[in-house]
Parts: structure tokens; sequence; C-alpha cells
């Protein structure tokens, strides 16, 4: 059950890992958290693997986190008379609301929201950013443009418009069906794409009303000017470097990267780095150098988690993407290195019991050479906090609640155990004495410091540090 590192894996599922054997073969591979792609797939084929998951998470005997990620609004274009068409540089082209075929002239864009936010020198990019058209006249249904960046261009090529805030919601009527849906099916986070602003997360909590938490895929410009606030405004962050990287210069994104996890790690929120991390691997059974340096240098940053999409989804090598993933975070974690980079990026604790005891908790493993922090925990509050801290011992998460178990699996550190609930202290620390030798945590006779809130059953009350042996 014990992991032999403290950074997470995120294994996207797909055509190549929708068998249960295979997802058995990612959970014991590496993979902590499982994410069900809603922009792919039916309501039917989401269900089998939820539940085939939950088949391996019994299988393995360990929690396993389940995230579910919604579309989103999609901005395209139309369609082509004959497809594809080649646009060159410098060359007139018009994107209206016509619903007639395309051609080498214009095309429809059929978003009238577009229309109404874009102004003359506004950019949009075409197919991933690889074709470049500039706003140079525009009415209320098209718009004038001249082709910086010329190419192909076929049916139904994604839309970016980098520098504007869009009158969009983050949730469209399917995103509505879908989120019913997954949560129905008990998924443990809701990933929200095209976050502009923190007022898109709201709609989702309430809709939620706490049965998922709320991660917010940061792939908008706009999201990151005002970062503080959606940071704060969900339970997790992913960095989505796809999407994030058509709409920024590629030059912006590396220290853009570091600041969203050194700000989450202040605030304690996870944060997940995603897309590209090992892309070769989806036809080839081994990255390339740069992509294990990626992966290496997200973990050094002390990043929680690190995800797969493509490599695991329909790729041809899956449990060796995860393998190898879990490979290079070993190995990062075994550096002393490591070690140094977390310290000098740790952030101060609050004015808050919690922080204290949590704060302390790291000292006094370190202090003692205990091999072990413990944390009871009903919510997740006092083990997530635990790990803002990125102590150098393992910790091990002891709560009542399942579903706060399969939360935590995406956070760093955290290795997680449900057991009865506890009335005292005393029934605490024999537990915790229990579980940590039963799953080979601590041999018979080692110290222990564990962290928890009393009085018990009450979330987010962590006031009590005790030493124990085992």
């Amino acid at each position: 059950m014990k992991r032999q590192r403290h950074a997470k894996i995120i294994a996207t599922l797909g055509p190549a890992s929708a068998e249960e054997t295979t997802i058995r073969s990612l959970a014991k591979a590496g993979a902590d958290v499982f994410r069900v792609n809603f922009s792919h797939g039916s309501h039917s084929e989401h269900a089998e693997r939820v539940a085939a998951i939950r088949r391996v998470e019994d299988h393995i005997n360990r929690p396993i986190g389940i995230m579910m990620d919604l579309q989103g609004p999609k901005l395209r274009v139309g369609r082509f008379g004959a497809s594809p068409v080649m646009l060159a540089p410098g060359q007139q082209f018009r994107l209206d609301l016509s619903e007639q075929p395309g051609d080498q002239r214009r095309v429809g864009l059929p978003h009238p929201e577009i229309f109404a936010a874009v102004t003359t020198g506004s950019d949009l990019l075409v197919n991933d950013g690889r074709i470049h058209l500039r706003v140079q006249e525009q009415g209320s249904d098209w718009l004038e443009t001249q082709v910086i960046v010329g190419g192909e261009i076929s049916d139904r090529k994604g839309v970016n418009v980098p520098g504007v805030i869009l009158p969009l919601s983050a949730l469209t009527d399917k995103d509505r069906a879908d989120l019913e849906f997954g949560l129905g099916l008990e998924v443990d986070w809701a990933a929200v794409s095209f976050v502009q602003r923190p007022e898109d997360l709201e709609e989702v909590r309430e809709l939620a009303a706490g049965r998922a938490l709320i991660l917010a895929k940061l792939e908008k410009p706009a999201a990151i000017e005002r970062l503080d606030a959606v940071v704060a405004a969900s339970d997790a962050v992913m960095v989505a470097r796809g999407d994030l990287g058509v709409e920024m210069p590629p030059q912006d994104l590396p220290h853009i990267q570091k600041r969203i996890s050194h700000m989450c790690r202040r605030l304690g929120k996870p944060v997940v780095i995603a897309t590209h991390m090992l892309d070769s691997m989806v036809s080839s059974p081994v990255p390339t150098r740069a992509e294990a340096s990626d992966v290496a240098n997200a973990v050094y940053d002390g990043v929680d988690a690190v995800m797969l999409s493509a490599e695991s989804a329909a790729g041809q090598y899956p449990v060796e993407a995860v393998r190898m993933m879990d490979q290079i975070i070993q190995r990062v974690e075994q550096d002393p290195h490591y070690r140094k980079a977390l310290e000098a990026h740790h952030p101060d604790p609050e004015s808050t019991s919690a922080d204290a005891v949590c704060c302390a908790l790291g000292r006094m493993t370190g202090i003692l050479s205990a091999p072990l922090n413990v944390t009871y925990t009903e919510s997740g509050f006092t083990a997530l906090r635990a790990a803002r801290e990125r102590p150098e011992a393992a910790i091990l998460a002891l709560t009542p609640s399942r579903q706060t178990a399969r939360r935590l699996a995406i956070a760093w550190g955290l290795q997680s155990v449900v057991v009865e609930r506890v009335d005292s202290v005393d029934e605490m620390v024999d537990t915790a004495r229990r579980v940590a030798v039963e799953r080979h945590f601590l041999k018979p006779g080692q110290p222990m410091v564990i962290a928890a809130g009393i009085p018990f059953g009450e979330s987010g009350g962590t006031n009590l540090v005790h030493i124990a042996q085992a």
C-alpha cells in the first residue's frame, strides 16, 4: 500500500485504458487518481470506467481519486465546402455568423460572443495557434481579418481569443448535464474548463453542493490576471499548459507555472501540472530527455501531482508512461537538492492553531528522527495543512470518511487509510499504532507524531499534536 514517493500521478482514461485489467495495471504502476474526460465518450462508457476504478480500488486496498473533467465552451470555426483551405500571410479572411460552407475568403464562426467582445486589433488563433488572424474591421455579425500567420485550415478547428474576456459561462448545458451525471457516480473532483474569473467557479460549487471538490483548470490568460482570487475560490488548480500555451508567448509559460505552483503551496491548495509531460510516449516506449526533465522540474517545484493525458488515454504505452513518471518522481525525491528546493520555498505559517500544529508536526518528526507523521482528519483539512509543510517523513492520513480518503489522493505525500471513527485520544493513538504497523509505515517501537482536532467529529479544528510509539 505504501508509495515510495510524495508527488502524485494522475492518469487519463480513454480507448487505450478502458479495460479493467489495464486500469488495475495503471494503479499498480503508480496512478493515484484517474481522470475521466467528459469531452469524449458517452455517459454509459464513463459509468463503466468509474465502476471499474472502484473494483480496482477494492482489489489493491488503496483509496483512488476520480476526477471528472468538464468540457466547457468549445470555440470552433464552421465547415468548409472543400476542406482543407490554405490561407496565405497578408490575405484578407472574413469570419461571420453564416452557416454557409466556407471557402478561401470566409468561414462561419458560430459564436456571437466573440463578435461582441473583440475589437479592431484583436488577435484570433486557430488550430492550436497555427493560424494567426488579426481583426481589421468589424460589424455586429462579421469580422474582417488579415492573416498574420498562414497555413492549412479545415472544418471545426478550435479558436482562441487571447487577451479578451469572453462573456461566456464556464458551464454549457452539456456540462451541467455531465456534472449531475458524474456527481451521481460519486466522483471526487470536478475539473472546470474555460475559467476566466473566480465567479466562473460559483455555479459549479453551487451545483456540486459538497458532493465533489472543485478544481480550476488554468488555461486562459484572464485567469492568470486574477490568479489570487481564482486559486482562493477553488479547492485545487491545474496548470493546463496546452491551451494556456496557445494564448500566451511560450517563453512566459515556465515562470507562470512556477508562480502558480508557489502560490498554491502558500495557500495549501493542491496543484497539478498537465499537458505534454511525456507526449512522445504516445507512440514511443521511452520519453525524450527534455520530457523527463520537464516532469522532474515540476517535482523539484514541489507540485502535488503531474498528469498524463493522451499518453495513458490513447497511447500505445499507457502503463509504461505511468511507470516512467513514477520512476522520474522517485529519482528526483532521492536527490538532496530536492529537499533544499522545498525548504527554500517553505511558506510562512498562518496565525492559526492548524498551521501552528502542522508546522510543529514536521519539526517534531525531524527532531525525533520519527519516520511518520499521522493526521486524523474528518474533512481532510488537517491532512492538507500537514502536506503544505512538505515534511520529510511520510504522512499517513487516517479518516473515517472514504470520500475524504479518495479526495486526498491528489495531494502531496498523503497516504490515506479509512478507519473507524474514534471518540477519544486513546482510541486515536491505538488506531494509529495498529495501522502504521499493519501497513508497514513503522516497526514496533518506532516513534510517530500525530496531529488532530478535538473534539472529534468537528471539521477544521486542528489543535492537538501527540507523540506516540508504534
